[in-house]
């Protein structure tokens, strides 16, 4: 399979908003390693026997089941014990494997963020393909700038699958994707933009970008908890019309 680029990222803390309790939580994070780029269509085609029609472009169409999967196809090519196991399409994280992974939102954000606290890590039109662009499908990874970390495209060209349950109370299963599309605005293609689908729901600008990490826990790391899933699936007052707030 062709190499999966990771970069390693320091230790660190990031704030997180949850819109429908209009909460604010910094979480501490470990470090933990990234994927440089999104996964591309040759890489999903390796391991899963799907056709590659434009190798270098992001893979798009994923569910977020079939990017769980992708993640233990990986770590099994590698010989790395499989972050994921399944009970129908339950799935669990052992959060102490040392295979490949979706990160949590939490990973994501401080990854994506590389350090600034505006909705992009710079101009726009340098970072991220965007509507903007006037481009009508996802572009080849790499083709804009970097943040400081090295990352390339986690704002723009494709979202990005994450692990994280988006608002129990309000989706159910639904999972978090994060950093807009080639479609989206500047409003959507910003840092802490939340959106979500279900575990098998699939769309032409939507993929993933794995992470590598194991902690010592069972049920909780990097700023994802099972207990705090539960908690989060109480409805407890009235849901906001919008996921992120203006000025974040």
């Amino acid at each position: 399979m062709s190499d999966l680029e990771l970069a390693t990222i320091p230790a660190g803390a990031v704030t997180l908003h949850d819109a429908r309790r209009k909460l604010h939580r910094t979480v501490e994070l470990e470090a933990f390693e990234i994927g440089v780029y999104p996964v591309t269509q040759e890489q999903v085609g390796e391991l899963l026997g799907i056709t590659a029609n434009h190798p270098r472009r992001p893979a798009t169409d994923v569910s977020w089941l079939r990017a769980v999967r992708f993640c233990n196809a990986a770590s099994e090519w590698e010989g790395l014990d499989p972050a994921y196991t399944f009970d129908g399409e339950q799935v669990h994280w052992h959060v102490d494997a040392d295979g490949f992974r979706l990160p949590t939102e939490a990973e994501w954000e401080y990854a994506c963020r590389a350090g600034s606290t505006a909705p992009h890590y710079g101009p726009l039109r340098e970072v991220a393909w965007t509507s903007a662009d006037g481009v009508t499908s996802p572009q080849p990874i790499g083709g804009k700038h970097p943040n400081l970390f090295g990352l390339f495209d986690t704002l723009g060209n494709v979202w990005e699958w994450c692990w994280d349950l988006l608002d129990p109370a309000r989706y159910d299963e639904y999972r978090v994707f994060r950093g807009g599309g080639f479609a989206d605005d500047a409003w959507s293609v910003r840092a802490s933009v939340r959106r979500g689908g279900a575990p098998r729901m699939h769309h032409e600008d939507v993929g993933l970008r794995v992470a590598r990490g194991g902690f010592d826990a069972t049920d909780a790391a990097q700023g994802w908890s099972a207990a705090a899933d539960l908690a989060r699936g109480e409805v407890d007052g009235p849901m906001p019309a919008g996921w992120t707030p203006r000025g974040r």
